[in-house]
């Protein structure tokens, strides 16, 4: 029988990077809960059970519960099993590139597709003739603005981690040689 139980020991380091991990998740509008448990999963050895990550961070069952659903509702977090030990455990990709893939397709379905969404239905809707002109000039340029962003995003998203990283490097060299430092 191959299984843990209790907490996992978690060092300064371990424990400051969870608590900040929840800070950031709260001011990005995801719940702090929901965030530290996604750190602990991160830097953990090995895949947690529930149980395990509630001890370890002193969370109620149920909380741990329903953040792990809502973890993988946005595939940040996956079910594996262990020989001999009949508990579901949850792991997170290692993969900082994937990890970052997978938010931001998780933010763009969840936000940006159903802002582009009402913003055509705000344009193509006969209501549109008895705004101002500058109203409909915002809403299009606003809808333009996240399509383009949308589409360049896509396609960083299609490259290899090694060129997107060379992508983001230029971008700062660029940035660099335009304010001349």
């Amino acid at each position: 029988m191959n299984h843990y139980s209790g907490s996992m020991e978690l060092t300064p380091v371990t424990e400051r990077f969870i608590l900040h991990w929840g800070e950031m998740g709260a001011r990005w509008g995801v719940n702090r809960t929901v965030a530290q448990i996604h750190a602990l999963l991160y830097l953990a050895e090995r895949p947690l059970a529930a149980d395990e990550i509630a001890e370890t961070l002193a969370v109620a069952r149920s909380n741990v519960s329903n953040s792990l659903k809502e973890l993988l509702s946005w595939r940040l977090v996956k079910v594996s099993h262990l020989m001999g030990d009949r508990r579901d455990h949850f792991e997170t990709s290692k993969d900082v590139w994937e990890l970052f893939k997978l938010i931001v397709e998780g933010r763009k379905q969840r936000e940006v597709e159903p802002t582009l969404t009402v913003l055509g239905e705000c344009l193509a809707s006969p209501d549109l003739a008895r705004e101002s002109e500058g109203v409909r000039q915002r809403i299009e340029e606003t809808r333009e603005f996240i399509r383009v962003l949308t589409v360049w995003a896509d396609e960083m998203l299609r490259q290899d981690p090694e060129t997107l990283m060379k992508v983001l490097k230029m971008g700062a060299r660029i940035r660099n040689l335009v304010r001349g430092e």
